[in-house]
């Protein structure tokens, strides 16, 4: 097939799109596909054009443009299937307020959060009890995260999110270990245990990246019932936002409760990420998953004719 490769695109996130495409491309190309790079930043223009001359897309983009969206709403006005999910539920799970909210209405456990749109009006974050956890309300791979342990440090935390230009999430701390779970298709991967390492307080970017930033352990070493309850609540997760293909949920066990921190929907595609570790433990190499990813998306979209 003709694949459409995008990646890179304009977020903080870019030059973690970029590592991962490089590896999409080489599995692409073993996979008997000849690959044409896009990257939205560069050629944004072109890519209904370029969309409606290709088989299919594969999506490596993370934040805005790609997690939110946009760029599978044009795919769809362009009739030319991708892997993942569609526009409204990217949307839903990029946005974390939305996201929570969500999760609530579902009974999908979920640390107490406020959303904070100006700093001059802290009254619902100054109400949650520290530790808190203070995040981009759309943003990933952790960056613009602050942990606030004293209330003197809540200004700068928000003040580096706001420089983002994004709002903030306050989102209370929970001590306990962290687990994720990827979805594939409609199946519930092995779980992740996730120890960082360097004596970082949480899972953050130079962790996530580094070659040894973190242990991540796979299937995490936890009870069978903390398991299948992390798997079910990571489908109902991704069933209610409307999440297709594949996702990743990110969970804090504190060793009774279990709290959902959010539904990824592209997620990581790089050498240290996630969901290929995962799919590695049910014998899914890297060019596997992604003929996986590709017959997900087809199967989805693929009887679509084109605009």
């Amino acid at each position: 097939m003709r694949v459409l490769l995008i990646a890179g695109g304009w977020s903080s996130e870019r030059e973690v799109s970029l590592s991962g495409a490089r590896k999409i491309e080489s599995a692409l190309q073993d996979l008997g596909h000849t690959v044409t790079f896009l990257d939205p930043s560069r050629r944004f223009r072109e890519i209904q054009a370029e969309a409606r001359g290709h088989d299919f897309a594969f999506l490596n983009l993370h934040g805005a443009p790609g997690e939110d969206g946009l760029i599978q709403a044009l795919l769809d006005k362009a009739g030319c299937p991708y892997q993942g999910t569609g526009p409204a539920g990217s949307f839903l799970a990029l946005n974390k307020a939305a996201a929570k909210e969500v999760f609530s209405s579902e009974g999908i456990p979920t640390p107490d959060w406020a959303l904070v749109c100006d700093e001059n009006d802290l009254s619902q974050v100054q109400a949650l009890p520290l530790p808190l956890f203070v995040k981009p309300n759309s943003g990933g791979s952790s960056l613009g995260m602050s942990l606030v342990r004293e209330p003197g440090e809540l200004g700068p935390a928000l003040d580096l999110v706001f420089g983002m230009n994004d709002v903030a999430l306050a989102e209370c701390g929970v001590n306990g270990t962290e687990l994720t779970c990827g979805v594939l298709g409609e199946r519930a991967l092995p779980l992740i245990m996730i120890r960082p390492k360097h004596g970082a307080a949480f899972f953050d970017y130079e962790n996530k990246y580094a070659a040894d930033g973190a242990e991540e352990i796979c299937p995490a070493p936890v009870p069978a019932e903390v398991t299948a309850r992390v798997q079910d609540l990571t489908l109902r997760a991704h069933r209610a936002l409307g999440l297709s293909g594949y996702s990743r949920g990110d969970f804090i066990w504190d060793g009774e409760g279990l709290f959902l921190l959010e539904m990824n929907t592209l997620p990581g595609m790089t050498p240290t990420s996630l969901v290929p570790r995962a799919a590695a433990e049910i014998g899914l190499d890297f060019p596997a998953l992604v003929a996986e990813l590709i017959r997900l998306g087809l199967e989805e979209r693929g009887g679509r004719s084109r605009a």
